[in-house]
């Protein structure tokens, strides 16, 4: 892929983004107020955040891998089920995560 390609490609998508964010503000607000519309936002944010978390938690590439992320991400959904701050969930990931790779897991 040559570099103006790859330039063209990154100017069609910021357009397209851009009128996506106008339209959303052009939009009619009793459109956006019926109750089927916010409750389908709502889904669809939390549908996406699950498979981003998933993706990064167990794909490096194109590979599945469980390695020090999935045990960490186990422990944050426990701090987070017993409604810790949201800081300490980070922390306690983070901690998750190096304590195995530093017992040379992960």
């Amino acid at each position: 892929m040559t570099p103006a390609t790859v330039w063209a490609v990154v100017l069609v998508a910021s357009v397209l983004c851009f009128a996506l964010k106008l339209a959303g503000h052009l939009l009619p607000e009793h459109w956006l107020a019926d109750e089927r519309v916010s409750r389908t936002a709502a889904l669809v944010t939390a549908a996406l955040l699950a498979a981003l978390v998933a993706v990064q938690t167990v794909a490096t590439g194109q590979t599945l891998v469980v390695d020090a992320r999935l045990p960490a991400l186990a422990v944050a959904a426990l701090a987070l089920a017993l409604r810790a701050p949201f800081l300490v969930v980070v922390v306690l990931a983070a901690a998750t995560a190096a304590g195995l790779r530093l017992l040379g897991w992960g």
